[in-house]
């Protein structure tokens, strides 16, 4: 009877707190991925916090001017840019609109057979329409929901300062909480941190640095539209396999097709040896090369991120494929029984 009376008790504990879960994620589902930028942000400025924290022995003062940091160094520059943003996005529409296709293909190939220059302009066509249509319907719905926006970014700040200023409280938090024995949590815990640092900055941040020096040298080079070029640039970057050359391959063709011959020659060198470079100049200092996550896996996870989390699949994508895979090869080793703690 005791032993029933006991068993329970446990059972109602468990279903109470299973309750508890489901609630309290119903709660913040709809700021869930607000939640997690707010933790990356944390995760990938921590460093600067933790110098600024030197500086003033005061947490509150330190995070507070990293969010102030952030706000400068992103938001405020966000501020300016949408605008002319948009204003490309819909001249970019409209020059595709009088875009003769067909007779940029006769200059490019004009060796082709009357017939693929005709399946090369209509392939062509028909990729720019559904890519300007799905900008434009991306840009409309962004617009229209501008006041969730807003307050999604408010969330994604709030939880940036909170997880820098309290990082060490809530890293043993996660301890306590974690069944996993104490060495083999080190363990784990250190391999959860390289798959991150590969994914974020081996990915995410070096694709940036690699979109804005794209932007740079279309500025310098005078190519129209510039900035929405280095948007489409920078997603190119981030994505492995792919790369800037998406972007600068076709505006050289495009400047030398226009008759712009010593322009396309320089924006292409410049993009060879300068652009497609930097991955190989910052990998080493900001990634151990040991660490680099399998690019079908990253490529994967941010395509399918995309599509399930919006920009910020991007980042939650891969990380949650190299986290399963590691989980994988620990089963596959025969270790994974080993890293609980038991009864």
């Amino acid at each position: 009877m005791p032993f029933k009376e006991q068993s329970l008790k446990r059972y109602s504990a468990i279903l109470i707190i299973i309750l508890l879960a489901v609630l309290a994620f119903i709660i913040v589902r709809p700021i869930l991925l607000s939640i997690a930028g707010g933790l990356i942000l944390a995760y990938i400025f921590y460093p600067v916090y933790k110098f600024i924290y030197a500086l003033f022995k005061e947490k509150n003062t330190a995070a507070l001017a990293v969010c102030v940091l952030i706000v400068v160094a992103i938001f405020i520059p966000l501020w300016f840019l949408i605008p002319i943003a948009i204003r490309q996005i819909f001249d970019m529409f409209a020059f595709i609109q009088g875009l003769d296709v067909t007779s940029f293909v006769r200059t490019v190939f004009p060796t082709s057979s009357k017939q693929l220059q005709i399946d090369i302009s209509t392939t062509i066509i028909t990729f720019i329409g559904k890519v300007t249509t799905s900008s434009l319907t991306g840009l409309t719905s962004l617009l229209l929901d501008l006041p969730n926006v807003l307050l999604n970014l408010a969330v994604i700040i709030f939880v940036f300062f909170f997880a820098m200023r309290d990082a060490d409280k809530l890293g043993i938090y996660i301890k306590e909480l974690s069944p996993l024995k104490k060495e083999k949590g080190a363990i784990i815990a250190q391999q959860f941190r390289r798959i991150t640092n590969s994914v974020i900055y081996g990915n995410f941040i070096i694709g940036i640095v690699q979109g804005v020096a794209m932007g740079i040298g279309l500025l310098i080079f005078g190519v129209p539209r510039a900035l929405l070029l280095t948007l489409f640039a920078t997603l190119a970057a981030i994505l492995p396999i792919f790369g800037p050359w998406l972007v600068w391959i076709p505006v050289a063709v495009y400047l030398f097709s226009v008759g712009k011959i010593g322009i396309a020659i320089g924006f292409a060198l410049y993009s060879i040896l300068i652009v497609s470079t930097i991955d190989n100049f910052l990998r080493p200092y900001l990634v151990a090369r040991k660490t680099k996550s399998p690019s079908v896996v990253v490529l994967v996870g941010m395509l399918g991120g995309l599509m399930v989390f919006g920009i910020l699949g991007l980042v939650i994508g891969p990380l949650v494929l190299e986290y399963v895979v590691m989980f994988l090869d620990a089963y596959r080793s025969k270790t994974l029984a080993d890293i609980f703690e038991s009864e």
